[in-house]
């Protein structure tokens, strides 16, 4: 304990003296974050952060990261948290690829792509869905025809978020179109910053375009950024969601970052706009749901709490994410829904003077999260995952 309490303490200190006071309680739309974190003091805060290795605090120091273990990582989020530190770094690089390349990836590809992921340095986007492959992901028609020493892409991907951001994109494609649909996928990185990649960003009804469509045309990727085997990259597809989902459902902080947030925000939320009795909310109907959505979140992230604590190699679960990634998406689905339903004529504004620009973001953050249903994987796909993978029931 006298050790844990050493590093606890050794962290506030130095948080306190290297995180900037405008990377604090910020609060922005996913949206926004690319602007967010080209400001200097983001870059002074990333520089600070990636120096010790904690912008991917548990990943092993010869790829620059922090080192720590679960206990240690635990401080450093918990620690974070106390003072509503923005993450210094975030992204794909982070939350998928790497913790992907450190499972299944070469030792040279650690050596090339971690550190670059550890420092901020390169952005990484992810190339899976297709026109006619989304929920069916195996169907993807995108092909890689090997020349020497690269593989030759031409086809299409869409909803590549933040495709205009990335420097590198990983990406499953054809190898073999005459095999079964799984059996014919290959994993590949490539280079975005080719002539062979265009991109055009897709504008959305909100006016922001966090999302793409890429399109190559005699793109290359290097042979040696092949991950795994030739026509055996769907192994190395599923686990890469299973670190997305994970982190959709809660499970990759769940060890440790407390939840930033006001003592009961929706609480709160529904004592302005529906009225306050004795400090209580004054519309029984409104007190109901908001006791009921408020105890199965915190239901939601005690058990994922649990289940990472219990995870004695530290390493993402399998197909047992799809539950996390299934009641996570839909309790904060109903979050935003029950928000503007507490909130009334104001909870569905768009624009104009009338509105707050709290009750605009609210609106916003309304919509947003119709798609994390299906992002990552839709319900109906999660809930199918579920029968066969977990509970074991036949096709």
């Amino acid at each position: 304990m006298a050790e844990i309490d050493a590093f606890r303490q050794e962290t506030r200190e130095w948080l306190e003296e290297n995180c900037p006071h405008s990377m604090r309680n910020l609060s922005f739309h996913w949206e926004d974050a690319h602007a967010i974190y080209e400001t200097e003091d983001a870059k002074v805060w990333l520089k600070a952060m990636a120096g010790r290795g904690w912008t991917a605090p548990s990943w092993p120091k010869e790829y620059t990261g922090g080192g720590l273990n679960r206990e240690e990582a635990q401080v450093l989020s918990q620690e974070l948290g106390r003072i509503k530190a923005v993450a210094a770094s975030s992204g794909m690089g982070l939350s998928m690829i790497g913790p992907t390349l450190l499972e299944m990836g070469t030792e040279e590809q650690k050596q090339r792509h971690l550190p670059k992921i550890v420092s901020g340095e390169v952005s990484w986007c992810q190339g899976y869905s297709e026109p006619g492959a989304g929920s069916d992901l195996a169907n993807v028609q995108t092909k890689a025809v090997i020349d020497g020493d690269n593989f030759v892409l031409n086809g299409q991907k869409i909803w590549t978020s933040g495709a205009q951001y990335a420097d590198w994109m990983f990406a499953i494609v054809r190898t073999d179109p005459n095999a079964s649909k799984h059996d014919g996928i290959s994993f590949i990185l490539l280079d975005m910053h080719q002539d062979g990649v265009t991109i055009k960003p897709i504008q959305m009804i909100s006016g922001s375009s966090p999302f793409c469509e890429t399109f190559f045309d005699d793109a290359v990727a290097k042979r040696e950024d092949l991950v795994g085997e030739i026509n055996k990259g769907w192994s190395v597809a599923k686990r890469l969601l299973q670190f997305e989902r994970s982190g959709i459902g809660g499970l990759s902080s769940a060890g440790g970052k407390k939840k930033v947030k006001k003592r009961n925000d929706l609480a709160d939320l529904a004592k302005t706009y529906r009225g306050e009795s004795n400090g209580l909310i004054s519309d029984s109907g409104a007190r109901d749901e908001v006791l009921n959505h408020s105890m199965l979140e915190r239901a939601f992230q005690l058990t994922a709490s649990r289940v990472a604590q219990e995870s004695q190699s530290g390493k993402t679960p399998g197909a047992t994410t799809s539950i996390f990634k299934l009641v996570g998406a839909n309790l904060a689905r109903r979050s935003t829904e029950l928000k503007s339903t507490l909130m009334g004529t104001q909870g569905i504004g768009w624009e104009g003077c009338e509105f707050t620009d709290f009750e605009l973001e609210t609106t916003k953050n309304w919509l947003s999260t119709r798609a994390v249903t299906i992002y990552g994987g839709t319900n109906e796909v999660q809930m199918n995952i579920i029968a066969k993978r977990v509970l074991g029931l036949p096709d």
